[in-house]
């Protein structure tokens, strides 16, 4: 409990002063614990030590640890898949990575069904990487203006993965340019959108990606070693 407060105390020293050189308060970034490989015993000192928001990538653990700890807010940050759709609308705070239409639908149909909203980001796959799934920038458009269509579903905002580095300088490019994009889509109106969240950044360059705009950091080995 002591060493984790340590990491999370440090952790929240660097995200304010990253906040601070992109001249924006830390009390507007969410810092996103990525529980993944983390006891519910762990989850739960974590959440008496203030932390609010967890994020899971695989639907088992996620329902196992929502149960465990409902009143904290439970984000999917891993590849959903459509059979799993169930277990997650009603449940997720926020869905972080809708990746592809087939998918947007089953979470507007199950939400629809359920009667509950269905906050998710789109993923871009800003680095084009082929290992990594998300929409490419240039179909980010078509995608807003089509999500008019649904009952439920709500995009509010973006995701993106930098590839891994061992320098966080490498990442800048890539959250600048989901960033950009974001500011330019701010300008348009879109039915079913907000474009309140922007998710980037993880242990080895959350404080590039706040620098870059992110208000939303997903930081798991930094905190939980």
């Amino acid at each position: 409990m002591v060493e984790l407060q340590q990491r999370l105390i440090e952790v929240e020293r660097r995200i304010g002063q990253a906040a601070q050189k992109s001249g924006r308060s830390s009390q507007n970034i969410t810092l996103l614990a990525v529980s993944k490989t983390v006891s519910n015993d762990t989850v739960a000192q974590a959440y008496e030590l203030g932390i609010r928001d967890f994020g899971e990538n695989r639907v088992q653990e996620f329902v196992s640890k929502n149960h465990s700890l409902p009143q904290a807010k439970w984000h999917i940050i891993g590849r959903l898949q459509t059979n799993k759709v169930k277990d997650v609308v009603g449940k997720a705070f926020l869905i972080h990575s809708v990746d592809r239409w087939q998918l947007a639908q089953e979470l507007d149909k199950r939400g629809h069904y359920l009667k509950v909203p269905v906050p998710v980001l789109l993923q871009v796959n800003i680095s084009g990487e082929k290992s990594k799934t998300g929409l490419k920038a240039d179909e980010v458009v078509n995608f807003l203006q089509s999500v008019g269509e649904f009952t439920s579903l709500k995009v509010m905002g973006f995701m993106t993965m930098a590839e891994l580095s061992s320098e966080p300088e490498e990442s800048r490019p890539v959250f600048r340019e989901l960033s950009s994009l974001k500011k330019q889509l701010d300008r348009k109106t879109f039915t079913n959108v907000e474009l309140k969240y922007l998710s980037m950044g993880m242990s080895q360059d959350y404080e590039v990606a706040i620098e870059e705009g992110a208000n939303i950091v997903r930081i798991g080995s930094a905190l939980f070693i």
